[in-house]
């Protein structure tokens, strides 16, 4: 047999996808394994799993791993990454609006020619940034200028790439820090912010429970710790 017939199967909320992709040739010579991921908003990677799609590891939010656990998809045991805060984004080197306060956030996002953002429907950030942006009274007025894709992880790479005057982006932190060409403006000021835990967990019907385990080690202990905050992750209490 081959040095790589395991595979490995893991669905993957977008937040954590700049993460995983660093920690993945580490964890293939590791476990002499192949990581087969997919990644996309965190609805979506629920509907992939009960689908019935190959999972031996699920990375999603907090809540919907409570979700899924109460619909007896998990194995109860998770392990925490870490948190992201939802987050405001600028191409590199724009002009930089002040987004500390609720006034000043809806006047940049109605200053934006293009505002980007993830799924609105199945995307933790997205589904919240819609909220917020209805709440601030600017939703309609810049309903046109919606640029979405189906995790922020695709939706940075975009605005990067905009040829637009001014552009505004919101997603989670890990999102934004993973893409070259933006930068985090702020978090969502206050009493707008939102921040997200991200956990692992082994499916139930997880093909490679072992490898799985191997690799939520290595994704959630305490040698990825430094790594996980470069990626935009705040970490757990140790009273948590």
């Amino acid at each position: 047999t081959s040095v790589m017939a395991r595979t490995l199967h893991l669905l993957c909320a977008g937040a954590a996808q700049g993460l995983v992709r660093k920690l993945q040739l580490d964890f293939e010579r590791m476990a002499a394994a192949k990581l087969e991921s997919r990644f996309g908003a965190v609805g979506l990677m629920r509907n992939a799993l009960l689908a019935g799609n190959p999972c031996d590891v699920l990375v999603v939010s907090d809540a919907m791993n409570r979700q899924l656990t109460e619909l007896g998809a998990l194995r109860s045991s998770r392990c925490v990454i870490g948190s992201a805060p939802t987050s405001i984004a600028v191409r590199s080197l724009s002009k930089r609006r002040d987004v500390t306060s609720p006034e000043g956030l809806a006047a940049a996002i109605r200053a934006a020619d293009e505002v980007y953002f993830p799924d609105p429907e199945q995307g933790t950030a997205g589904v919240h940034f819609v909220s917020v942006m209805r709440t601030l009274g600017v939703y309609d007025e810049v309903a046109a200028r919606f640029r979405t894709y189906p995790s922020g992880a695709l939706a940075m790479p975009a605005m990067a790439a905009s040829t637009a005057a001014e552009v505004i982006g919101c997603t989670q932190a890990s999102e934004i820090i993973a893409i070259s060409g933006v930068e985090i403006l702020g978090p969502l000021p206050v009493p707008h912010g939102l921040t997200t835990t991200y956990v692992a967990a082994v499916p139930v019907n997880a093909r490679q429970p072992e490898l799985a385990a191997e690799f939520i080690a290595m994704l959630c202990g305490s040698a990825s710790r430094e790594l996980r905050q470069s990626c935009g992750f705040q970490m757990p209490d140790h009273g948590r």
